[in-house]
Parts: structure tokens; C-alpha cells; sequence
């Protein structure tokens, strides 16, 4: 007899249903699990064993078949024990087939039948309500990272016996309420502010304007300026999360593992300071079974990378294809897979390798050539792919001590929604577009009009400072950007001039 359950595996971070079924047959007791499966579900066998003996149920004592389909599929991780558990006493304990039918489940036994948590709980719950299915079942100490999804009942269960027991129609299970805008408001909340920041005014400015813009941003300065501390906060003055993007940054996070019962959503701007040394692999995302990595994971959010010439020089350049497209592809043998990645670049470093060039208390100890290679290292066509370059000087440290504290967060981050709204409007009916820095050269013509006076100032920058083709582009986001923030139409010379001068470092630091 056959019997057949419904589960997923992920694929990135989404999932895909994957069918259990169950053949009982004759011959020597042994179970064998085919369809691409890999080794945690291989090792299945035995927790499911472990697990069905504990709870007193019977099993076939011949030969067991359980396919999961599509066959052409990799399937991984520990969730498929439930399903299996499920599919091979299905028939024995009499679960109704149009149950089983309507019903999709996931969750690891232990051995003596209790459900532990797996990853990718929220994807799965997606895929499930795409699929038809009316319900759910998931462990129950991680109910409430599935139960954001409107249109399935999400069930909560602790132990294989109430799984069974449910299923039979023994018991009653409520549905776990959808949870989403609650969680969305409780969660919503960061533990760092801008009026923390004293002193530092020009970095504050270029902040505001690079997150109203959505540009990409590289402070430069020595050490202990606060180059670091400001951005941590940038998440801060960025808009609120909406429904559906809290939903999607939560959905990466959970295909990464990254959730737990003290965090089952995600609703504050993601903020991910990878340290200098990680692998191409794990700022893009990779592996057998690609996963996302930190650029995914910076999603709706902020990548910070410090010391930004300590990365690996290829590693860096990795980041062209997610900084133009706002999503990862990796190939491997089996197929493709691409992860979203749309996130503002924030980068830090210091002007030297020992950090004090151009410090008028300490006194650098670099040599020209020491100091050129180390620029060096962060090549020309990513440079021009972070739009405001900025120094970030020393603070008096009578400013630390004495000046009142700054403008909170709220107050920057309500003239930084007036500016999206701005923008909103201005790319309505632009699909993928929502911020100035998106603009493709077609938009930029049409909505990067400036008047006389910032048309002849911006041709004579141009001829003097032999900017690029891109950083003649990007100079005009960023004073469509300042443009917004005043409330012009047209951008005046004053806003030209401010794009400028954010792309004059480069020409201070590499020429």
C-alpha cells in the first residue's frame, strides 16, 4: 500500500513541495529512501524508527520504499522526519487520505518523538499556501516564525503522537494566529539612535542624503573618528519596514538559520558587518546547495563593510553584480539559483595603512609607495559604483564632552520618507525603480533637469576633474537626491556643487 504526505526543501531561499510516498513490501526488514536525498536525510531512518518504536506504533516488517519526488531534486536537511514518520503509519493508524491531502508538514523527531525546529519554516509556509494546502504543521516552538503567513492555518505540534492524534481527528489543535503586523510592531524597534553621535556635522549630512537616495556611501578617516559608530545607526534613519519586506528579509534569515524562538521575525533594516577576512563564497552566498550569504542577508538593509582595502581585492569585486542588479545568481552542476540582494553599501577605511595621513595630532608613518598600494586596492570600477565619498576628520574632543546631543533618528529619518515619497511618485509605473540611485541613464534625462546656472557649473567640473562617464551619472543621483530634500523641481547649482564635492575624494585618494 502507498501512502503519501506532503513536506518542501529549500532551493536558495524558497521551497519547493517534495511528495513523500511510502511503499510496504516483503522480504528482509530494511528501509531505503531514494530521490536525491542527502545525508541528514539518509540518517532519517533511524530517528524515524527510533521515533515511531517510541510512540507504540507499527511498522512494516519487509522492505520499506519511501520516495520523495521529484526525484531530480536535491533534498536536504533534518525536516523530512516528520513526513516519513507520518507517511509510513499513515495507513496502520487509519489518517484519513483527504487529510493527508490537504495537509503539508515539516519538523526533525528525536528519538523519542518530540518535534525540534528546522530552518526555512516561512518559506515553506509560502510554498505550502501556493500548493492549496489549508494547513501546516510545524514544531511548535517555532510556530510563530511561519504563523506571518495570511491563507493556511499554521498548527503547532510537540510530539508525534498528537501529530497522529490530530491528523485522526482525536484531538482539536488551534491554528496559530497570523501574526505579521504584530510582529511587525513589536520587533520594530532598534536599540541605537543618531543623537548619540556628537560632533561630525558633514558625515551626519551625507548620511541623511545617501539614505534618501538609497546611494552607496565610503567614509574615510583615522581611527577612532567614529566612522564605525555612525554606521550602525544608518539602519535607523532608514523608512520602516513594510509587511512585505519584513516578510522577505525574514524568509532569507530563516534559510539561513539565523532564527530562533527568541527571533522569529524580522522587522527592523538588517545590518551585516562581515569581518575583512570573509570568503568570496561567504559574501555572495555558496555551497553544495547554495545558501545565502551576507549580501542576501543585508537584503532591505545595510552591508557595512570596515577597513574595506583588508578585503581580498577579488572578494570586493564580487560585489559589482549585486550593486548593479540587486540580486546573486550562483551556477553549479545541478542548476542555478539567485538570491535577492538589494542593499546600500556602506564602506569604512582609513587613509593610510597605519591611519594618521592628514591627522593634525599624530604623524603618519607611511611612505608614498606604502600609501599608493594600499589605495590601490580597491579598484577604479567600484569606486564608481559608490556614489558619496566622505571624509570623516577628527572630533574636538571638547565637542565630546560638552556638546549637547544630536538630532535624534526620528527626526532625519521623517525628512528621509519625505524624500522617498518624492521619488515614489516620480517612478510610479517605473518597474523595479523606487529610489534615485535605481535611475537608469533613460531616467536620469528625464528627470535630472537642472538650470542654467548647475548645467554650466557641472560641464565645468567635468572638464576639470576628468570625472567618468558613470561618475557624471551618479554626480546627477545624488543632486536629484539634495534636489528632493530641499523640495526643487530642478536642480539648482548649489545641490550640483555638494554632488561634487562627494565625488572629489577619489580624485584627493587616487589621482
Amino acid at each position: 500500500m502507498v501512502a503519501r504526505t506532503y513536506s518542501a526543501t529549500l532551493a536558495g531561499v524558497n521551497a519547493v513541495e517534495v511528495e513523500i510516498e511510502s511503499h510496504d513490501g516483503g522480504g528482509n526488514p530494511r528501509m531505503c529512501i531514494v530521490g536525491l536525498p542527502d545525508v541528514a536525510v539518509r540518517e532519517s531512518r533511524e530517528r524515524v524508527v527510533a521515533a515511531i518504536a517510541s510512540c507504540g506504533y507499527a511498522m512494516n516488517e519487509g522492505v520499506t520504499t519511501v520516495n520523495l519526488a521529484p526525484a531530480d531534486l536535491r533534498k536536504e536537511g533534518s525536516g523530512f522526519d516528520l513526513p516519513i514518520a507520518v507517511s509510513l503509519i499513515a495507513h496502520r493508524v487509519k489518517i484519513p487520505i483527504a487529510t493527508l491531502a490537504e495537509t503539508a508538514m515539516i519538523g526533525e523527531l528525536a528519538l523519542n518523538g518530540d518535534l525540534r525546529p528546522v530552518r526555512g519554516l516561512l518559506a515553506v509556509a509560502l510554498e505550502a499556501r501556493s500548493r492549496g494546502r489549508s494547513r501546516l504543521l510545524v514544531p511548535k516552538r517555532a510556530a510563530a516564525e511561519a504563523s506571518v503567513v495570511a491563507g493556511i492555518d499554521i498548527v503547532g505540534v510537540a510530539h508525534l503522537r498528537e501529530v497522529v492524534d490530530y491528523l485522526k481527528g482525536d484531538i482539536e489543535l488551534p491554528p496559530e494566529p497570523c501574526r505579521a503586523a504584530e510582529n511587525l510592531a513589536a520587533a520594530a524597534v532598534y536599540d541605537t539612535d543618531f543623537a548619540d553621535v556628537k560632533g561630525q556635522h558633514d558625515a551626519r549630512r551625507a548620511v541623511e542624503v545617501a539614505v534618501a537616495g538609497g546611494h552607496n556611501l565610503l567614509m574615510v578617516g583615522p581611527p577612532g573618528t567614529g566612522k564605525s559608530m555612525i554606521a550602525k545607526r544608518i539602519a535607523t534613519i532608514m523608512p520602516g519596514m513594510g509587511e512585505e519586506e519584513a516578510i522577505e528579509a525574514t524568509k532569507i534569515h530563516s534559510a539561513a538559520g539565523l532564527l530562533g524562538e527568541g527571533r522569529s521575525f524580522v522587522a527592523t533594516r538588517p545590518f551585516r558587518p562581515p569581518h575583512h577576512t570573509i570568503s568570496d563564497a561567504g559574501l555572495l552566498g555558496g555551497g553544495s546547495n547554495p545558501g545565502p550569504g551576507e549580501v542576501s542577508l543585508a537584503h532591505h538593509g545595510v552591508l557595512f563593510l570596515d577597513e574595506l582595502p583588508e578585503f581580498r581585492r577579488s572578494t570586493l569585486e564580487v560585489l559589482r553584480q549585486p550593486l548593479e542588479d540587486g540580486r546573486v545568481t550562483i551556477s553549479r552542476a545541478a542548476g542555478s539559483v539567485t538570491f535577492p540582494a538589494s542593499f546600500m553599501l556602506v564602506a569604512a577605511m582609513n587613509p593610510c595603512p597605519c591611519g594618521y595621513q592628514g591627522d593634525p595630532q599624530r604623524a603618519c608613518r607611511c611612505s608614498g609607495t606604502t600609501v599608493q598600494k594600499y589605495r590601490q586596492r580597491i579598484s577604479g570600477p567600484l569606486l564608481d559604483r559608490i556614489d558619496l565619498h566622505l571624509e570623516v576628520p577628527r572630533v574636538d574632543p571638547r565637542a565630546l564632552t560638552q556638546a549637547a546631543p544630536g538630532e535624534t533618528s526620528a527626526a532625519i529619518r521623517a525628512r528621509v520618507e519625505q524624500a522617498r515619497a518624492v521619488q515614489a511618485a516620480r517612478f510610479r509605473g517605473s518597474r523595479g525603480i523606487h529610489t534615485n540611485s535605481q535611475m537608469t541613464p533613460r531616467l536620469i534625462k528625464r528627470h535630472c533637469e537642472l538650470d542654467t546656472e548647475g548645467a554650466a557649473f557641472l560641464e565645468h567640473q567635468m572638464g576639470e576633474l576628468n570625472f567618468s562617464a558613470r561618475a557624471h551619472d551618479r554626480i546627477l543621483k545624488v543632486a536629484r537626491t539634495l534636489a528632493d530634500l530641499k523640495g526643487l523641481d530642478r536642480i539648482d547649482a548649489d545641490s550640483v556643487l555638494e554632488a561634487v564635492n562627494y565625488r572629489t575624494l577619489d580624485r584627493n585618494l587616487w589621482s
